[in-house]
């Protein structure tokens, strides 16, 4: 059920990940959350909150109500409320952080239909039963998604998780369009004998729960530390100047990556001060178009019309400038009297950073050494003369 990072008490119950998380087994896929308020005393008189957060199969958590005022650390396995029978999972957090964090969800805690209550400690009789099912889940996944093949229906059995009693399988799938599963479940009850439920979820909630490595090199997000799933848009790559090349902006899961929006709020600020780029220029000269914008060093090109090949780069203060002319009914000469302050030198100085030593040293051929030629010949006259003194 988890890595061997995972260390146990002396009564062989987790006791919590030494890996802080971060060793990718499906107990420890989503990141914990770090409890701040852990050393904080509560005011006087005021009871301790009574909720827990309980983290099930592949990151999901939901919150339960501690009514047996049961002694609860983080790590420790523990038998909740499900509607029929009971379920099994580990205690993530503790205390008045819940409180926070169920109110950022707006979970009301005396709501009893989705904050349902805590049993007990997991016994070693339900922590049996919970692993024995829970090896039965990858090859019922194998013959589950033969079973729709064979059905000829158009899902994809994503995962399958027991219920911590083994009284209940839940089927997740993902489906492009409305599927009709009822002769599959009657499949499924004859040929596994226990209740079914069928879960659709998204293609985003698929590759959060399976996993994998991004093409940052890095374990997906959604697997990992992203808990909510915001919508990504094609406007989220043209902001930030992205070609529009859908096999480099859509992730594993074949919708637009999420990391999309995490600079796009840095990039509408910096927009705020650029015109729009459908706005012309009227000039003397002609009318100008915005071909190109630079966010980062705040600069734009304009071309006039019918003299596409020539691009004036303007900062956007003097677009802004010209743009609030035009509005007055007036036109600047050309853009030329503002583009020519931009000149820039573009010759560059380099270094020599090898020594004194020359960059084409090797591409000349190799010089001849006369010294050395003259030495050869004069030691083959000194042997030709030893040689006719012998004679």
């Amino acid at each position: 059920m988890s890595c061997k990072s995972c260390s146990t008490g002396k009564d062989g119950q987790p006791r919590g990940c030494k890996n802080n998380g971060t060793c990718g087994t499906d107990s420890c896929n989503k990141l914990t959350v770090f409890d701040w308020l852990a050393n904080m005393s509560l005011p006087q008189g005021q009871e301790p909150f009574n909720g827990i957060e309980v983290r099930f199969k592949n990151g999901r958590k939901q919150y339960y109500r501690n009514t047996e005022n049961l002694t609860l650390s983080i790590g420790d396995i523990v038998a909740t409320q499900a509607k029929a029978g009971h379920d099994i999972g580990m205690v993530t957090l503790s205390g008045e952080l819940v409180r926070v964090q169920m109110k950022r969800k707006n979970i009301d805690i005396n709501d009893e239909e989705k904050v349902m209550k805590i049993y007990r400690k997991a016994s070693q009789k339900d922590i049996d039963i919970w692993s024995a099912a829970r090896d039965k889940e990858e090859p019922m996944k194998v013959k589950a998604r033969q079973f729709a093949i064979d059905l000829n229906l158009k899902m994809k059995i994503s995962d399958i998780e027991y219920q911590g009693d083994a009284s209940k399988a839940t089927f997740y799938y993902t489906a492009e369009e409305r599927v009709d599963f009822r002769e599959l479940i009657k499949v499924f009850a004859r040929e596994f004998r226990t209740r079914i439920e069928m879960k659709q979820v998204g293609f985003r909630q698929e590759a959060a729960r399976l996993g994998g490595i991004g093409s940052c090199g890095r374990e997906l997000c959604c697997s990992t530390w992203l808990t909510d799933f915001r919508s990504v848009s094609t406007s989220a790559a043209r902001y930030q100047q992205l070609s529009l090349n859908p096999l480099k902006l859509a992730g594993q899961c074949g919708k637009l990556k999420c990391c999309l929006n995490y600079e796009l709020d840095a990039y509408l600020d910096a927009l705020k001060s650029f015109p729009k780029t459908e706005t012309r220029l009227y000039t003397e000269k002609g009318k100008a178009v915005c071909q190109k914008t630079d966010i980062f060093k705040g600069f734009m090109w304009y071309a006039y019309e019918g003299e596409w090949m020539n691009w004036h780069k303007l900062t956007t203060e003097q677009a802004n400038e010209i743009i609030e002319k035009n509005k007055r009914k007036e036109k600047v000469m050309s853009l030329e009297e503002y583009a020519s302050e931009l000149v820039e030198d573009t010759k560059v100085e380099f270094e020599n950073v090898v020594g004194q030593d020359s960059l084409t040293r090797f591409d000349n051929p190799k010089r001849k050494n006369k010294r050395k030629k003259n030495r050869g010949k004069q030691r083959r006259r000194n042997k030709q003369s030893n040689t006719n003194a012998k004679k």
